[in-house]
């Protein structure tokens, strides 16, 4: 019997592409299962309409990464300038969970803050990237 892993991955739905691409690559990972913790577009965190303030989206982020055993970020230069982002990459840290930095294809830089929080940066390949979540958790 194969291991669900428990992932967040954080993201910017502007750049929904990098995580769309990245959530068909670890789909199509043999032998490879997991469970996405994370918040896509299609299943956003509060209902539309609802009042949001800083504190009730901080703290829904959190439930979000409280349950996983990593926390993977697509280290897109996006990335950089996401506050959000970062408050998921500092909560990742805190909580004690382990971060994954993915380079988004074709790319060679990251934000410095995903560099700095890291465990492991790996390159845009299926490989690389699940070896990477399995040694990490274990």
């Amino acid at each position: 019997m194969l291991y669900p892993y428990r992932l967040f991955i954080s993201h910017a739905w502007k750049y929904g592409n990098d995580y769309n691409n990245l959530i068909t690559l670890l789909n199509a990972a043999p032998y490879f299962l997991y469970r996405n913790y994370s918040a896509p577009e299609e299943k956003p965190l509060f209902p539309e309409g609802t009042p949001l303030t800083n504190g009730k989206i901080a703290s829904k982020i959190t439930d979000k990464i409280s349950p996983t055993q990593i926390v993977i970020v697509i280290s897109g230069m996006y990335g950089a300038y996401s506050d959000w982002m970062g408050y998921e990459i500092n909560e990742a840290v805190r909580l004690g969970k382990p971060v994954l930095g993915i380079y988004p294809w074709g790319q060679t830089r990251a934000p410095q803050r995903v560099l700095d929080a890291a465990d492991e940066m790996v390159r845009w390949n299926t490989d690389s990237i699940v070896g990477a979540i399995r040694r990490l958790v274990y």
